[in-house]
């Protein structure tokens, strides 16, 4: 068996999700302004992949130049830095967490503890050095490193094979038609609240929710971004100021005006389709970006 299938195999395994739960409450205890901090709401792209570059290329870095002795307390150096950059790197990670399929959150818990023992082994470096016992920091140093890689194998199939932090309306926009799709009347859409329209693409009929506001309507992806919850099934609600649809699962609201989130757990805009009318229907299509 390969490492995906292992991982696959790992994420099935239910032994732990007990154990899981008051730290996944724990999380979901913070404010919620905290949470959008730390989930990349306002940047409009997950936070966490970006934090983790500093400690993942300070440790590399520093297991780079600590092969070379006159670079050695550079290296240390490197190794502090890494270690307080894993501060903010690990709360990001533990909120998008939290707000994640059961699937994702085991892979996740792996990976929460492989990193907590990169952590120590790198800490231990650091003590060993401040010592003068360079030889026991170095392999503390290289040891974390290794285990910091392997924890980085797991986060890696949580993003690309489970689809942790990917937007999964731009994966629904992919299998939409690029033609004008044809939504039906105006007169038949609820006035201020989503309803469910289809578009064909690629052989499968791809949802759309729909928001008329008066004669102007507003037509997105109907797959959240976040976890692809049924945005049509979900509301019309005005958060920090904007009109936005919100999420039936995560509540995660989008602006309707053009689809950025602005409450999460969400961080990817939601995909919004170009609206025109013609004899009192409603047309849409992706916009050029996508098409």
């Amino acid at each position: 068996m390969g490492l995906m299938g292992f991982l696959d195999r790992l994420a099935d395994v239910d032994t732990l999700d007990k154990a899981m739960e008051p730290a996944r409450k724990a999380v979901q205890s913070v404010p919620s302004a905290v949470k959008d901090l730390l989930h990349g709401t306002w940047l409009g792209h997950p936070l966490h992949p970006v934090l983790v570059q500093v400690p993942v290329g300070s440790w590399v870095s520093a297991g780079i130049l600590d092969a070379i002795p006159a670079m050695r307390p550079a290296a240390t150096v490197l190794i502090g830095t890494g270690v307080a950059a894993s501060l903010p790197a690990a709360a990001s990670g533990a909120a998008d967490w939290s707000e994640q399929g059961i699937g994702v959150r085991r892979l996740g818990a792996v990976h929460a503890v492989m990193n907590t023992v990169a952590l120590g082994l790198y800490v231990g470096s650091l003590a060993a050095r401040a010592k003068g016992r360079g030889t026991l920091g170095r392999a503390l140093a290289y040891a974390g490193l290794g285990v910091a890689g392997g924890s980085a194998a797991v986060g890696g199939h949580m993003s690309y094979a489970q689809s942790s932090g990917a937007s999964h309306a731009a994966t629904a926009a992919r299998a939409l038609s690029s033609d004008w799709i044809d939504l039906g009347p105006l007169d038949d859409l609820p006035e201020g609240r989503p309803a469910l329209r289809t578009g064909t693409g690629s052989g499968v009929e791809v949802p759309l929710a729909a928001v008329r506001r008066g004669a102007r309507v507003d037509v997105f992806i109907g797959a959240c971004s976040h976890l692809a919850g049924p945005l049509y099934e979900g509301s019309v609600e005005e958060v920090r100021g904007h009109a936005c649809l919100v999420c039936p699962w995560h509540d995660s609201a989008f602006d309707l005006d053009n689809g950025e989130p602005r409450r999460g757990p969400a961080a990817n805009p939601q995909e919004k389709l170009e609206v025109r009318m013609e004899a009192g229907r409603v047309m849409a299509r992706l916009p050029s970006h996508n098409r």
